[in-house]
């Protein structure tokens, strides 16, 4: 072999023993890589955003139609043609026992004077007689405004000493010529009257719903014997009840210094 073959040999194993350059590095300018964390921060914005409103839909929307199960009356009920009927109005089948306690859903023995033999030819009418009075069964009525067994609510303390109108609660239902559904909560077994229609609890009319709230509203609303003006707004209430938690010494004491002592106190309508 010739000096130039060793030469060239030589040459061939050094290179072969060295490692190959490293590619370049290829590094983006600083305006691409903000453009493309922009786009992406956009994509978590709109998927946010839908989920969003999915969640709003079924929360506000879907969630009460399945929440609530209508449910009818086991007799229709006309008022208006009762109402005309009867000589004392509304207080012919809702009125005060001797005992002060409130007959509030009429029972079967107020009805059988007028209803031993069916009276007209309407379905409401026939199963009343038939399934009820003429087998002495008492109708199980599905109250509106059926409240938790711990609530306890006196009619005598707000018509006859208050004289509050029945409206006020109840709404118009002494216009009514038939009885609405009965929505019950499937969880709670309540109707749909004592939270209300709206799912966020707002209301138009003092009869929308029969939350503890509206009753503490309107009792705030009350005079007070003990004060001078007696109103004391809830977020008033509110706001001194959370001081006192905070700072208990802050806070008169005596009768008024407790939710359990003061006037209209938990314990006047929780037994």
């Amino acid at each position: 072999m010739s000096t130039a073959d060793d030469k060239s040999n030589g040459i061939s194993e050094e290179t072969a023993g060295e490692k190959a350059p490293p590619p370049p590095i290829h590094v983006q300018p600083e305006e691409v890589t903000r453009a493309k964390a922009e786009k992406s921060l956009g994509f978590v914005i709109l998927f946010f955003i839908l989920g969003l409103a999915a969640s709003m839909v079924v929360g506000w929307v879907v969630f009460p139609k399945l929440l609530y199960s209508k449910k009818q009356q086991p007799v229709d009920f006309n008022h208006v043609l009762h109402v005309e009927a009867v000589d004392n109005g509304c207080e012919s089948c809702h009125f005060f026992r001797a005992d002060g306690t409130f007959s509030g859903v009429p029972k079967l023995a107020q009805c059988i004077g007028c209803h031993q033999e069916q009276q007209g030819e309407t379905d409401g009418e026939a199963t009343f007689v038939n399934e009820y009075v003429l087998k002495g069964r008492q109708v199980p009525w599905r109250v509106y405004s059926r409240q938790p067994d711990s609530v306890f609510f006196s009619h005598g303390a707000h018509v006859t000493l208050a004289k509050m109108d029945c409206v006020t609660c109840h709404g118009h239902i002494g216009e009514s010529d038939h009885l609405k559904a009965y929505e019950e909560n499937r969880i709670s077994g309540y109707s749909r009257d004592i939270w209300g229609k709206n799912i966020a609890g707002l209301k138009k009319n003092p009869w929308d719903r029969m939350k503890m709230d509206d009753c503490a509203n309107c009792h705030a609303e009350r005079p007070d014997p003990g004060t001078v003006s007696g109103v004391e707004p809830s977020a008033r209430r509110l706001f001194t009840n959370a001081v006192g938690i905070v700072f208990p010494n802050s806070i008169k004491t005596g009768r008024n210094s407790s939710v359990q002592t003061q006037k209209d106190a938990c314990f006047v309508c929780h037994k």
